[in-house]
């Protein structure tokens, strides 16, 4: 990331995290009813951090080089920042270290044999891997089935946050919680550009969402960042109807840059029949011949 970016990013991700706590909720005595920023001013920031207040105006500014680490550790308590925010703020620190020859982190587009032989062995629960990039990399039989509508369009690797933003009306269709799912893709893709800010597929990823999508624009302008560890994936699939998922992510300890993506549901569920009747539904799909067979089988 060029110096003029970074110091960019770095001060508009602090102002952004500034402006969302109030003196109320810092503890801190709103003097006079007419206040002329938006949440806490830098000075209150400085106080609740216990450094001067020229030394975080300079950090704000965008230069966090030098920062310590228990510095960092006191803004982020002040700015009460996440763990996700907290990742991306020493992230950012790092970047402004010395001018040296930074390092390029390769973004695994490939998986070993034996992460996919790991994956198909998995027959009851959709799986799959993706990169930083939020490219598919890996699935199982029942993830293909399942992921359909975001296989269908031809463009290899296939790619979630490409499909959410440019492919609205398919992806709000697929996605029962379309905008938490959109908030959560950009989150995630601007926490990687801090981590990996010198991959060049990340970087042109981020250009044409941001060409072609004013939602992404939006979001992206943010500057929230957002860890995806687990949850609940509501889907509706055009086979077997809409499905209630629980999710785990996990990076793989042996890949580093992939994640795990898996999908199920509790047993005597609507949504465990589904996935039964998903599975007969690939099965079928597979042995239908391949002109005929419909897109989502491959």
């Amino acid at each position: 990331m060029p110096p003029s970016d970074l110091a960019g990013e770095i001060r508009e991700f602090l102002s952004s995290r500034r402006a969302r706590i109030t003196p109320d909720q810092a503890g801190l005595p709103a003097y006079g009813g007419n206040r002329r920023v938006k949440g806490l001013r830098r000075e209150e920031v400085a106080m609740l951090a216990g450094v001067s207040v020229d030394y975080y105006v300079r950090m704000e500014r965008g230069s966090l080089a030098g920062a310590s680490e228990s510095v960092l550790d006191a803004v982020a308590d002040a700015l009460r920042l996440d763990e996700a925010e907290r990742t991306h703020l020493y992230a950012l620190a790092r970047q402004s270290g010395p001018r040296r020859a930074k390092r390029r982190r390769t973004t695994p587009a490939t998986v070993r044999p034996a992460i996919q032989q790991m994956l198909d062995a998995m027959t009851d629960a959709p799986a799959w891997v993706r990169n930083g990039r939020h490219d598919i990399v890996a699935m199982n039989g029942l993830a293909r089935a399942l992921y359909s509508p975001v296989l269908a369009a031809p463009r290899r690797p296939a790619n979630t946050t490409r499909f959410i933003y440019l492919e609205p009306d398919a992806a709000q269709q697929f996605f029962v919680d379309y905008d938490r799912t959109a908030n959560d893709a950009a989150a995630m893709l601007r926490l990687e550009a801090g981590r990996n800010p010198h991959d060049k597929e990340l970087i042109e990823l981020v250009g044409e969402l941001s060409t072609r999508s004013e939602v992404f624009r939006r979001r992206w302008a943010s500057h929230d960042v957002q860890f995806h560890r687990s949850g609940q994936k509501r889907l509706r699939h055009p086979v077997v109807g809409q499905l209630d998922l629980d999710f785990e992510g996990m990076e793989i300890a042996s890949a580093p840059g992939l994640h795990l993506n898996v999908y199920t549901a509790a047993a005597g569920t609507p949504t465990a029949d589904a996935l039964r009747l998903l599975a007969s539904w690939a099965a079928s799909q597979e042995e239908l011949p391949t002109e005929t067979a419909s897109p989502a089988a491959h």
